[in-house]
């Protein structure tokens, strides 16, 4: 486990790196490098890239069974997610979210430009008096299936071709934003949205950030296709580092993919009916 203490001169040296700066923040020698290896991936800009971000208790729950998710995480997971935000072109979420928790999607916590905010609305049920249409913060860019009925919105809504399972194309979602030169792109809830993505093989990164604390019961940040054997488990490269309240497992999915490629022999283990 490697220890991440953010500075000022590394915090300056991403943003740099985020804004292309012509000439980014030079870093000194005795530079954390556990930091930079966790954040910089999200901030260079020599390609698109997408991180999934899931901050859950250690029994893997991101709220009680009632929808309360507001202190699953510590104050230093909080500065993580708004840190990957303000690296971030924009952020995905999916109406659910916005219905169960009313986000902003703002960066607070640290320094730093917030991002384009995206709301997955392939049905046409983003509530009207939502906070983040109404706070005068970054643009929202609404996706929506064209066979939805058309409403009138004081921001861009974006209409997709509806797929066979009645959601939206995430590769659609991910070629609308680059469209509109948002490259980085942070997938930040709810289940569905993240899983859609990931089952996608769309997700470059996923940072599943512990606190610890045990809920018990409630819903889960990830919710994948189900599998029948282990062998079908994803086992991407993870490195893990203490960010003080929190801890994030940096989950490597493209290292994962390139794994399966060259070794696609494993060992078929049948998963335990524990009913």
């Amino acid at each position: 486990m490697r220890p991440v203490k953010m500075t000022e001169e590394l915090w300056q040296h991403l943003l740099s790196l985020r804004e292309r700066a012509a000439r980014p923040v030079v870093l000194s020698a005795d530079i954390d490098a556990a930091c930079l290896s966790l954040y910089q991936p999200v901030a260079q800009r020599d390609r698109p890239f997408v991180l999934a971000q899931v901050g859950q208790s250690l029994d893997g729950r991101v709220a009680t069974p009632t929808g309360d998710a507001q202190d699953v995480s510590g104050c230093d997971g909080i500065a993580h997610l708004h840190r990957s935000r303000a690296l971030a072109d924009a952020v995905v979420i999916g109406v659910g979210t916005v219905v169960a928790d009313d986000p902003s999607l703002s960066v607070r916590a640290v320094r730093g430009k917030s991002p384009v905010r995206v709301v997955v609305d392939c049905n046409g049920r983003m509530p009207e008096q939502a906070k983040l249409l109404h706070d005068g913060g970054m643009p929202v860019l609404i996706m929506q299936a064209d066979d939805v009925p058309r409403r009138k919105s004081a921001h861009e809504v974006v209409r997709l071709p509806r797929q066979a399972d009645g959601g939206l194309s995430p590769r659609d979602i991910l070629a609308a934003l680059a469209a509109r030169d948002l490259a980085t792109v942070l997938v930040e809830g709810g289940a569905n949205t993240i899983s859609r993505f990931m089952d996608a093989g769309l997700v470059d990164r996923l940072h599943i950030s512990v606190s610890p604390i045990i809920i018990g019961s409630g819903p889960s940040g990830i919710r994948l296709a189900p599998i029948d054997r282990l062998s079908e488990a994803r086992r991407p490269e993870v490195q893990i580092y203490n960010i003080g309240t929190d801890i994030v497992f940096d989950c490597n999915l493209r290292v994962e993919a390139g794994r399966k490629a060259i070794s696609p022999e494993c060992e078929n283990v049948l998963m335990a009916d524990t009913a």
